[in-house]
């Protein structure tokens, strides 16, 4: 016997992709994949708060079990598995079957994936970057018009992927040196962007539309007071290499400035429930748009997000719900899974 509505559970299912610490090229390719507890405490959250959940791993047969299955709701938080667009695998998959589905859809995740089309959208809307050149393999190396110190990054990577002290460089030979070991590796183009030293923080944002909350800003303070880098090591081991200040000790207007450029960013990318946005402020007070996460980490204890909406009074669980929350109102959808009508 079917249940009414008013007593059937929401079903949601979960999609991500799982750590199997394999021997993989790159070595840090699972760096943004997510350990098994964190897809145990997103579910857990979400059962608690009385839904009917799903676990759906991201492999080759995802298509067919979730046509076969069909979810009211999918939690997101699968990283996809090659190429630059691979964030925006699970969502175009998600946005054929009709399926809803919590987080950015594939167009704000390929648009965010890659840094230097992100920073070209944004700089169109007046949003400061830093300066930037595009270094390839087959594109004629040119270092015209920047101003060293220099970071190179991977232009589609995230997790601290690439990233490691090494990646500040003081001149060209040093450049050339990073930017062709990296692509060796990572078989893509750097993006190489003025280092920006300061003070370095990051956004939450949560909601949509006219209820977006943009939480106040967490600042990343490096314990060495020398010339930090965000690094994927330093992630790693964030205890031992950084603390972190929410809210941060700063003006007024800096608080207010970072809030609002995050809140345009996250529109002028069309990112959607939730998402992070990461800044520098130089030493004279100018902020700039660093980088966008619409899909940012949600390992508990770990993740730059959870933490930053624990300093903001939100535990984890409560973000998880939220989360969900603010995409079932998006989509109109009720606690049962039906469509408002309201």
């Amino acid at each position: 016997m079917i249940p009414p509505d008013s007593q059937r559970k929401l079903r949601v299912g979960i999609t991500f992709n799982i750590k199997k610490n394999a021997v993989t090229d790159p070595p840090d390719a699972e760096e943004e994949f997510d350990e098994p507890s964190t897809v145990a405490a997103v579910k857990n959250a979400l059962e608690t708060a009385g839904r009917e959940v799903e676990l759906f791993e991201a492999t080759e047969r995802l298509p067919v079990r979730l046509s076969e299955r069909r979810p009211d709701m999918v939690f997101n938080i699968a990283e996809g598995m090659n190429g630059r667009g691979r964030e925006a695998h699970v969502p175009a998959i998600l946005n054929f079957l009709n399926i809803p589905f919590t987080g950015s859809d594939e167009t704000a995740m390929c648009i965010a994936m890659d840094k230097a089309l992100a920073k070209q959208l944004l700089m169109s809307h007046h949003i400061r970057t830093p300066k930037y050149k595009i270094i390839g393999s087959s594109s004629p190396f040119s270092a015209d018009g920047l101003s060293f110190p220099v970071i190179v990054k991977p232009v589609a990577e995230g997790s601290g992927k690439g990233i490691s002290d090494l990646s500040v460089v003081s001149d060209v030979i040093g450049l050339r040196r990073v930017s062709a070991e990296n692509i060796g590796v990572y078989k893509q183009d750097m993006i190489a962007e003025e280092y920006i030293a300061g003070r370095e923080f990051t956004a939450g944002i949560l909601g949509n539309a006219d209820e977006i909350r943009v939480f106040p800003p967490m600042e990343i303070i490096f314990r060495d007071n020398t010339r930090g880098v965000y690094s994927r090591e330093v992630k790693r081991n964030f205890r031992e290499f950084v603390r972190y200040d929410c809210p941060p000790i700063i003006g007024a207007d800096i608080r207010t400035e970072i809030e609002n450029t995050a809140r345009k960013v996250f529109r002028i990318l069309g990112c959607r429930d939730f998402a992070r946005i990461d800044f520098r402020l130089s030493p004279d007070n100018l902020l700039y748009f660093i980088e966008a996460n619409p899909l940012p980490g949600l390992a508990p204890g770990y993740s730059d997000f959870p933490i930053l909406a624990g300093f903001c009074g939100m535990d984890y669980d409560s973000l998880i719900r939220n989360i969900l929350d603010v995409a079932l109102k998006r989509y109109g959808i009720n606690r049962q899974g039906s469509k408002s009508h309201e």
